[in-house]
């Protein structure tokens, strides 16, 4: 499918100034241009063009909003200038897979000043001598350089750095709530068991009194029936 047809059918009768997001990965350039996108796509903020036969950038529409750009598995080998001039809000390019040989041609990447992370695996610049500390050196703004920064720590998920800041703000709260209810209830619990205790020697109390006075009757009884015994003889 040609990338105009396909752009067309992921509107889905939407206009083109609702698309945030956009995939039209494995469709086909018929020239090696851009073809399908238009200035149209004002909000456009992520554009992913992997392998669809791209060797120029030259008809790539501007596009002020649009901060992900992939365009992996393609032919380019240069005319970068246009990137800075169309998508100047860049924060993430991704260049992996193409014919990029050279270290002058990533000069056109100097004026994305919000350039953060630029991906190159498997282009030939990646094979020459201080490849890393040369890209950091001409790139200055660029933090992270195929997934990692000068330190070579990794670049962060940023869906998963959401989804633990998210986590956390959950968790702290209930965390404290959780113990706050298992003090209470080891507060109520101490209490309960103590008035317990106190039902209990009460009742240990009465039924003691109880016992006593029935002893006490009982002998009173006996006494009674003794005097009985002694009327009945004299008699």
């Amino acid at each position: 499918m040609d990338m105009k047809k396909r752009i067309t059918l992921e509107l889905r009768n939407r206009s083109p100034a609702e698309i945030v997001e956009l995939v039209v990965d494995n469709s086909r350039s018929a020239d090696g241009e851009v073809e399908g996108l238009t200035d149209e796509f004002t909000q456009l903020e992520f554009l992913s063009v992997v392998n669809v036969g791209l060797s120029s950038l030259a008809k790539l529409p501007s596009l002020p909003k649009l901060r992900k750009l992939e365009l992996s598995d393609n032919n380019l080998s240069g005319s970068l200038e246009s990137l800075a001039q169309k998508c100047p809000n860049l924060t993430y390019l991704n260049l992996s897979g193409n014919k990029i040989k050279e270290l002058s041609t990533l000069e056109a990447l100097q004026n994305l000043k919000s350039l953060q992370s630029l991906d190159l695996f498997n282009c030939e610049i990646t094979s020459l001598e201080d490849y890393r500390e040369s890209v950091f050196e001409l790139l200055p703004q660029v933090t992270y350089l195929d997934g990692f920064d000068q330190e070579d720590n990794e670049a962060p998920d940023s869906e998963a750095d959401d989804e633990d800041e998210d986590g956390e703000d959950q968790a702290g709260p209930t965390g404290d709530y959780g113990e706050e209810d298992d003090e209470e209830e080891d507060e109520d619990g101490s209490e309960g068991r103590e008035e317990d205790y106190e039902d209990e020697d009460d009742y240990a109390e009465e039924e003691e009194e109880q016992q006593g006075a029935q002893g006490q009757k009982r002998k009173r009884d006996v006494d009674d029936e003794g005097e009985e015994d002694d009327d009945d003889e004299d008699n």
